[in-house]
Order: structure tokens, then C-alpha cells, then sequence
């Protein structure tokens, strides 16, 4: 009977032993497999040419590709992220900015519903990604968002927190979002009422007259 007792204690201290955890030494690894392939693949594509806009404002189909099969594995998710490292030293060589600009853009521009295309041609053409920069009527940062638009969207805002980077670009690409539902997606619209004010807008567009003024085509390159 005691050696019975004997072996039972013994299998319930084996038991509350603490348990060797693996998840994170498996996570280092994933990590440093991550790391290891987006430098291989970030020197294999720095070659390559610029990649034209082929979807009008949507996300990029290698993309989109990449986020549906990333629940299938940690195999996905690592190319995810390459992808991702991919795109930021993109858009950092392309716009001559900081690869940590680069990523904040594309990273708030798709938490607002922008696409990040239009967000970095947004940004280029209103400041030149200058974020103290400050237009004789008063528009502010990176996205020259008005202080009134601003409270607007953010009451009781400060001017001075409107050259913090992540307030200027989440307020500015918020408003663009606002306007592109406005116009029911028409994102000319939407670009035009940015820059000139909808109410101004809406106006010539209920007289009949065609608002452009040569913004869009700056933005959008057309």
C-alpha cells in the first residue's frame, strides 16, 4: 500500500511540474526566419522596376492574395510580412521619407479606409511630406488639414497637436474617407472637396458647373 501512495505522490508532482513552454523559442525562430527572408527578398526586388497602379484604389492584388491565405499558416503570415517590409522600402525610396513615415501612412491610411496609394499621393501633393509645413490660409502638417475641419473631426484639438504625425495624417485621411462617402466612392469628387471645400463644391455642382481646378490630376496623375 505505501509504495502504491508512494507512486501516486509521485505522479501528481510530476504533474504540477511547470511545463517547458516551446511557443517562444518558436516564435525566435519565426522571427529570425522573417528577418533572414526579407532581406534576401528585399535585395532580390530592389531591382526591379516600379510597379504601375493596376486597381483603381483598392488594395494590390498580391496583397490581398497574401492577407487571405495568412490564416493558413505561419508560412503565410511570414510572407505577410515580407510583403509588407517589401512595400515600406517601396514607398521610402519612391518618396524619398523615412522608412517609419512610410510605414505610418500605409498603416493608418488602411485603419481609416484609405487605399495607401492615394494616401502617399495625398500627402505628397498637399506638403511635400514637410509636417511642419503651414499654407497661407492656415492648413496644417502633412495633409494641410484646416483647424476647423479638424475640431470637427476631433473636438476641442489643438493647433500645435496638429503637427503631431499620427493626429495630422489620422485626421486628414479620415476627412478624405468622409468625403468619399459623401460621393457615394467617387473619389475625383471626394479629392476636389478636399482641396477646395465641399461646400464650395457642392455649389458649382448644383449650378452645373464642372469644379475641377487640375488638383485630381495632380493626385491622381491623370
Amino acid at each position: 500500500m505505501q509504495s502504491v501512495l508512494l507512486k501516486l505522490q509521485a505522479e501528481v508532482a510530476a504533474r504540477k511540474r511547470p511545463r517547458v513552454e516551446i511557443w517562444p523559442r518558436l516564435r525566435m525562430v519565426l522571427a529570425i526566419g522573417v528577418v533572414a527572408g526579407a532581406g534576401f527578398a528585399l535585395g532580390r526586388r530592389s531591382a526591379a522596376p516600379e510597379p504601375e497602379w493596376t486597381t483603381p484604389f483598392g488594395l494590390e492584388p498580391d496583397l490581398k492574395n497574401t492577407l487571405v491565405r495568412a490564416g493558413a499558416g505561419k508560412t503565410d503570415l511570414q510572407l505577410a510580412y515580407i510583403d509588407k517590409l517589401e512595400r515600406i522600402h517601396r514607398n521610402s525610396a519612391r518618396y524619398g521619407i523615412a522608412a517609419d513615415l512610410a510605414a505610418a501612412i500605409e498603416d493608418i491610411a488602411l485603419a481609416e479606409g484609405i487605399d495607401p496609394r492615394l494616401a502617399f499621393e495625398l500627402v505628397r501633393v498637399e506638403s511635400r511630406f514637410n509636417d511642419r509645413a503651414r499654407s497661407p490660409v492656415g492648413a496644417i502638417g502633412f495633409t494641410q488639414l484646416m483647424p476647423a475641419t479638424a475640431r470637427l473631426l476631433q473636438p476641442g484639438i489643438r493647433d500645435q497637436e496638429m503637427y503631431e504625425r499620427e493626429t495630422n495624417l489620422r485626421l486628414g485621411f479620415r476627412f478624405l474617407r468622409f468625403l468619399i462617402n459623401k460621393y457615394d466612392g467617387d473619389v475625383r469628387l471626394a479629392l476636389l472637396a478636399y482641396n477646395r471645400g465641399p461646400t464650395t463644391v457642392d455649389a458649382l455642382l448644383a449650378r452645373g458647373v464642372d469644379p475641377s481646378n487640375g488638383y485630381v490630376q495632380l493626385v491622381l496623375g491623370e
